[in-house]
């Protein structure tokens, strides 16, 4: 693996000193566990509104899939459940670098879906209503429309679904200048400070436990990513998610043949703000089997199944891990949070080589290039592959955020201004009805997001 250590190296959201508070708030009206996009972007419009918010990271912000995924800011083919909170979302993105005083790399580029096969193509034109609907400005191009948007490329593709007012930002950057935010307007962001559990009175939330001490609060919000699960099993509940691991590598600086998002050609491709390309493969999706595999098995069923040819499965010492570690724990010593600060799984070198011929065969000219920086994380997914955003009922006071399924980033911060407004009571003008947990347990009809 070649690593910059230039400002564009991703990596320096996850491999600087961790940062432990010298002391904390006694006290808040909102504690949030995790400094992901979700996480840092509820904290930021809480404390826009005057609340009192402590923000909690037991690693680095943006330090796991937050600071490692493909920084795509995409309307297109979303689940119609995530429209709504998604155009919200581009309207703070638009508006986000003036607002903040912060860069985060943010262009609105477009994103678009290119196929060879009539089948897909006719797929990405299903799809087209559901556009019309929202008034997004989704179009289709022709074979030859799409030269005019991708150069250079040897694909045979018929044809693509193209959305213009689609974006892209630095992932890297987005999350810790919206965190620097935060804290400016009055949130409290602690890294180095992992949350052991919570304190209940007669069923509700009365504090949060933390490795530095206890903050007295009625309200906690768990945006923990791939660690909720494991967080919320420890209270009680039982939220089906699992982890999916992603590969992905970034190019030199190098000439520019689009502008924007591709999906197509075995890959997903984005134009870097320093000018050069993140880079993932659509063929693979590794994960690693658990004993959480076989506990959500009959729920995850259907995604398999959705996803089987694509689905890389592997046993090794993520299953024994899992199996070590326990499913609660005493808060007056360290929890599993404090002996793993950062999920910083490997690169896949078989995917990095795939990724490299996909590459050279859709580009010629950059067949042999090297790539400066290659990466994984850890995508938490649910098992209809949208998010759960809730209070839970069985503990008043707790709220989820999680399983975005690798598709957060860009819809991160009109989640967050969701859950801030359903959080201090005040309407955010976005239904959220449709991601709660038990969804998954009440017989509901499971509605599979493919749009993905």
């Amino acid at each position: 693996m070649y690593v910059s250590m230039s400002n564009y190296a991703v990596s320096q959201t996850w491999t600087k000193p961790i940062t432990a508070p010298e002391h904390i708030p006694h006290s808040a009206d909102v504690v949030i566990i995790g400094g992901g996009i979700v996480g840092v972007t509820t904290a930021y419009f809480l404390a826009k509104n005057g609340i009192k918010v402590v923000l909690c990271e037991k690693g680095h912000i943006a330090g796991e899939q937050s600071g490692r995924n493909w920084g795509w800011v995409r309307k297109q083919c979303r689940d119609e459940r995530e429209l709504p909170m998604m155009i919200k979302s581009m309207e703070i993105w638009r508006q986000l670098e003036s607002e903040i005083g912060e860069n985060v790399g943010f262009n609105e580029t477009g994103c678009i879906y290119a196929t060879d096969s009539e089948k897909e193509l006719e797929k990405f034109e299903r799809w087209l209503p559901t556009a019309r609907k929202y008034g997004l400005d989704t179009r289709m191009l022709s074979a030859k429309e799409l030269e005019n948007h991708v150069k250079d490329a040897t694909a045979d593709w018929v044809g693509a679904l193209h959305t213009p007012s689609d974006g892209r930002a630095e992932p890297h950057k987005a999350a810790p200048a919206i965190a620097r935010a935060a804290a400016r307007v009055g949130a409290t962001i602690l890294t180095g400070t992992a949350v052991r559990g919570i304190e209940t009175t007669t069923g509700r939330v009365t504090a949060a436990v933390t490795e530095h001490g206890i903050i007295k609060t009625d309200q906690v919000l768990c945006a923990g990513g791939a660690w909720t699960s494991m967080f919320c099993r420890s209270l009680g509940i039982n939220l089906p998610q699992l982890k999916v691991k992603g590969t992905v590598v970034r190019t030199p600086p190098i000439d520019k043949v689009f502008d924007g998002e591709l999906y197509g050609g075995k890959l997903g491709i984005r134009r870097r703000e320093d000018g050069g390309y993140t880079i993932a493969s659509e063929n693979y999706m590794n994960h690693a089997v658990t004993p959480s595999t076989f506990r959500f098995m009959f729920k995850f069923f259907p995604a398999l199944m959705d996803n089987f040819s694509i689905m890389r499965l592997s046993v090794g010492r993520d299953f024994f891990n899992e199996l070590r570690t326990p499913t609660n724990w005493p808060l007056n010593l360290p929890s599993p949070f404090e002996k793993c600060r950062v999920l910083n799984p490997d690169p896949d070198q078989k995917i990095i080589a795939s990724i490299n011929k996909d590459f050279g065969n859709l580009f010629p000219g950059f067949r042999d290039i090297e790539f400066v920086e290659s990466w994984a994380g850890m995508i938490e997914t649910t098992p209809d592959v949208v998010p759960v955003i809730e209070e839970n009922r069985k503990i008043p006071g707790f709220y989820i955020a999680t399983g975005f399924s690798g598709h957060g980033f860009g819809i991160g911060p009109g989640a967050g201004y969701a859950i801030a407004g359903l959080m201090s009571g005040k309407d955010s003008g976005i239904d959220l009805s449709a991601f709660k947990l038990d969804r998954f347990f009440d017989g509901s009809k499971m509605i599979l997001n493919k749009q993905v």
